[in-house]
């Protein structure tokens, strides 16, 4: 089962300069088997409380606090989305803007507000001094690349 992973990084707030070498936004089909990805998810979930302590007291040099979602497709598996403009709400759930288009989930659009728990969260990041932290699912998907796109975008990372 495939399984879209939505890279579109440049329209992240947290994110201000392009994901891509010429600006455009990228989404790239990951296979929900795939052993890097899900190791990428697992880590990224269990450094969560790092996303949530900056995002309760972040600094000045942190911005842009974005977390990507899994969101369920109307027939199966799910896509997965940067959502920007966290909030949290009542009883344990989330909201936040698609960071970018959708493609899987009809009449959803970038913009919108979404609604999710935290057991629908893949990763997060937000930037610390222009550098991205976070963004472990990033990584499988930087061999996927152009490698002009892969390059500007390690080059945007605190740890490439």
């Amino acid at each position: 089962m495939v399984a879209a992973v939505v890279a579109a990084l440049a329209g992240l707030n947290a994110l201000p300069a392009a994901a891509t070498a010429e600006g455009r936004s990228s989404v790239i089909d990951v296979n929900s088997g795939d052993a890097e990805m899900n190791a990428a998810i697992a880590k990224a979930r269990r450094t969560l409380p790092a996303f949530w302590a900056s995002y309760d007291a972040s600094r000045p040099s942190e911005t842009g606090h974005s977390l990507k979602v899994r969101f369920p497709k109307p027939t199966s598996g799910g896509e997965h989305i940067w959502v920007a403009d966290v909030m949290k709400i009542a009883d344990g759930r989330y909201s936040g803007k698609f960071a970018n288009q959708p493609r899987d989930l009809p009449g959803k659009r970038a913009g919108d507000v979404a609604e999710f728990k935290q057991a629908d969260i893949s990763d997060w990041m937000f930037t610390r001094n222009g550098k991205i932290v976070g963004g472990e699912t990033i990584r499988p998907m930087l061999k996927l690349m152009p490698k002009a796109d892969a390059d500007a975008l390690r080059a945007r990372m605190e740890t490439p």
